[in-house]
């Protein structure tokens, strides 16, 4: 009897310990990539975006079925599109369904909700879809180096259904 009471003891302990790496690790990567990457989309810093990704990141677009690279993925944009959105103020928001992290590697998936607000009109636009996301560890520092995301008829309710960040 003693020595399943210890077993289960270290058992729990083991399990414990697996959960604080896993919460230590998922606020390293909130602190490097989920923060930065909120402040440069809101910010439109194109710099600090970067900062984030991988080199070798791959970027997959599904509902528009494409799929490509770092130098695609942060090509200038044209004056044009600049002069467009420089009426808009944009946010977005990250809600996680799952978290897994271990040994300098991390996959993802959650719910995002971007708010644009039109400063000249007032007009709100809302939109929401699903990500999935693959990171590493770079020179110690996590980096996003696939991200895919989708509209998948993702709603508030759905939004709200996953875990914010802490």
């Amino acid at each position: 009897m003693k020595k399943y009471i210890l077993i289960s003891i270290l058992w729990l302990g083991f399990k414990f310990i697996s959960f604080a790496q896993t919460d230590s690790l998922q606020h390293q990567i909130n602190e490097q990539v989920w923060k930065p990457f909120i402040k440069a989309f809101k910010n439109r810093d194109n710099d600090l975006m970067k900062s984030v990704h991988s080199k070798d990141i791959i970027r997959v677009e599904l509902d528009a079925g494409n799929i490509f690279g770092y130098d695609k993925y942060f090509q200038p944009l044209p004056d044009s599109v600049k002069a467009k959105w420089a009426v808009w103020e944009t946010n977005i928001e990250l809600r996680f369904v799952h978290r897994v992290a271990a040994a300098g590697k991390a996959f993802e998936v959650g719910y995002y909700k971007t708010t644009s607000v039109n400063t000249s009109t007032k007009e709100i636009r809302i939109s929401y879809g699903k990500f999935h996301v693959l990171l590493r560890k770079e020179d110690s520092v996590w980096k996003i180096l696939m991200d895919e995301d989708a509209k998948e008829n993702t709603d508030e309710q759905i939004f709200m259904s996953g875990k914010p960040i802490d």
